[in-house]
């Protein structure tokens, strides 16, 4: 999944500062577009840290999900944002950034947790 997740901040990225560039800069959505890569390739580098330590720490396998949930949500709403000019999309934004949020705070219990016993 962090793959998945890298490569698709990447192409969006390129795509975002090539092909889409006039469009987005139009509509003044091109920081809208900036953020959801960036939100999308910091936690696709989260998420092959997770599945790094996964064996040695398996509740983290629900910090995975978290993270691959919250960037779906919070990155592709930001994308469809973006792209259709539907201010009606940042409704659902917050929603995907709960979802990262409690990955992070469900990761640092795992890390206290483990570090006691």
């Amino acid at each position: 999944m962090a793959s998945v997740f890298g490569t698709v901040a990447v192409g969006l990225g390129a795509f975002g500062a090539h092909a889409l560039k006039s469009l987005l800069e139009s509509t003044g959505r091109d920081h809208t577009y900036e953020l959801a890569v960036r939100y999308n390739f910091f936690h696709a580098l989260a998420l092959l840290g997770t599945a790094a330590l996964m064996d040695k720490f398996p509740a983290l396998k629900t910090v995975a999900w978290l993270f691959s949930s919250g960037i779906l949500v919070f990155s592709g709403s930001l994308y469809v944002l973006a792209l259709t000019n539907q201010s009606a999309w940042g409704a659902v934004t917050p929603i995907g950034g709960l979802l990262l949020i409690v990955g992070w705070i469900y990761m640092g219990w795992i890390a206290v947790r483990s570090g006691k016993s």
